[in-house]
């Protein structure tokens, strides 16, 4: 039996630290277009895998309004919940059953510059059946201080830290098992999920340092440069 693999892809954040009117996945950045549509486009090529868009029930008119001005077809809407862990929970709610062989990927909206590639990288580890869960990370280049509950700052060891990328991908059972447990503010993404419910080990792959998160003004910015220098395959 085939395997089933379901893309969720989550964009029901408000943006907060980006700053302006809009969130940041819905601001334009190829011929107009809104960022959320340059992430789709990769998981949307990938035919025979199956693509959620999470998004926030007050910003859906506006996303069906940009999906007909650019002729863009969406895929199936969830709509979001509070917090990063319950939009995801909210679209685990619609799948349906899942089998003990099939894989979820879980990828922020507004990362643009994710590539098929580092998707099948990412998908190998699962497929073959010598992971459960995958976490791409690239290395951190700024040194790093930690704030002491006191004030006082310190030095830390960058080598022994990784910055964790989207998409995470998952056995499909484990992740849904993982978003039962209660709800933690130490739940940042998907890996943080399952070790906070104790359900495994978390593997890691090289990310993709192009793979970006639109997070600040100028990053957009950042993305249109990656795009037009064809860094993405």
């Amino acid at each position: 039996m085939k395997r089933r693999i379901v893309h969720i892809v989550v964009a029901a954040g408000s943006g907060s630290r980006y700053g302006g009117g809009l969130p940041k996945q819905f601001l334009p950045m190829q011929d107009g277009r809104p960022v959320l549509m340059t992430t789709l486009d990769c998981f949307m090529s990938r035919r025979e895998e199956e693509v959620l868009l999470v998004i926030s029930r007050e910003m859906e008119e506006l996303w069906l309004e940009l999906c007909e001005q650019h002729r863009f077809c969406s895929p199936q809407i969830v709509y979001g919940g509070k917090t990063r862990h319950g939009s995801v929970a909210n679209a685990l709610k619609t799948l349906g059953e899942m089998g003990p062989e099939d894989i979820i990927t879980v990828h922020d909206g507004a990362r643009p510059i994710v590539t098929s590639r580092l998707i099948d990288r990412l998908l190998a580890p699962l497929l073959t059946g010598t992971s459960r869960a995958v976490i791409p990370v690239v290395d951190v280049t700024d040194s790093l201080r930690m704030i002491n509950t006191d004030g006082t700052t310190q030095s830390v060891d960058r080598t022994r830290f990784r910055a964790v990328q989207t998409p995470q991908a998952f056995i499909a059972t484990l992740l849904i098992k993982a978003y039962a447990a209660d709800e933690t503010p130490q739940m940042t993404d998907e890996a943080s999920v399952i070790e906070i419910a104790g359900m495994g080990k978390i593997d890691t792959i090289p990310g993709d340092p192009h793979n970006i998160k639109i997070t600040r003004p100028g990053d957009i910015e950042i993305a249109r440069l990656y795009l037009s220098k064809s860094v993405v395959e």
